[in-house]
């Protein structure tokens, strides 16, 4: 289970550097440099200081899901049959197994855990409930809901000013 860290201090060009590079990984560190206003080493020494660092996590090529088959999105809301740790460490290590589940949140409200999983169709998608969340030990229910459509699904995060 993932645990928050302290934060990192960053200034105003570490702020610009970030939202650049989340619109576009790809560009080089002449451009960025050229983009910020400083010279190219203290501009990748920067980026490096954040990679370092863990603020920048990693690089990813952002996918069109619809255009490779994953037309169906949907979100489950998963409760536990006991929220302890075991349970917890058991649902999380068999979760982790399965490619279509994108994503996993430990939420609060009325369920345990909030699940974004992609699929082929819906008889794919039945298939990954079926035959795999729902078989998991320890899962005491589950609610699905479809996508119907995204209307806004901005990858960038923003970046303003730390508040301490």
């Amino acid at each position: 289970m993932k645990i928050q860290t302290s934060k990192v201090k960053l200034d105003s060009i570490d702020r610009k550097i970030l939202e650049i590079l989340q619109s576009n990984a790809k560009i080089t560190n002449a451009k960025l440099s050229k983009d910020i206003g400083l010279s190219p080493a203290p501009t990748l020494e920067r980026v490096k200081k954040m990679e370092t660092s863990g603020v920048i996590k990693s690089y990813h090529a952002n996918l069109d899901t619809g255009k490779i088959g994953l037309d169906i999105h949907t979100f489950v809301q998963v409760n536990l049959k006991d929220h302890n740790k075991k349970n917890v460490d058991l649902f999380l290590s068999k979760i982790n197994k399965i490619p279509e589940i994108i994503e996993c949140h430990h939420i609060t409200g009325s369920s345990d855990f909030m699940l974004k999983i992609v699929s082929v169709n819906i008889q794919s998608y039945q298939k990954i409930i079926l035959e795999k969340v729902s078989e998991i030990d320890v899962v005491d229910g589950l609610q699905s809901m479809v996508v119907l459509s995204t209307l806004k699904d901005s990858k960038a995060i923003p970046v303003a000013e730390n508040e301490s």
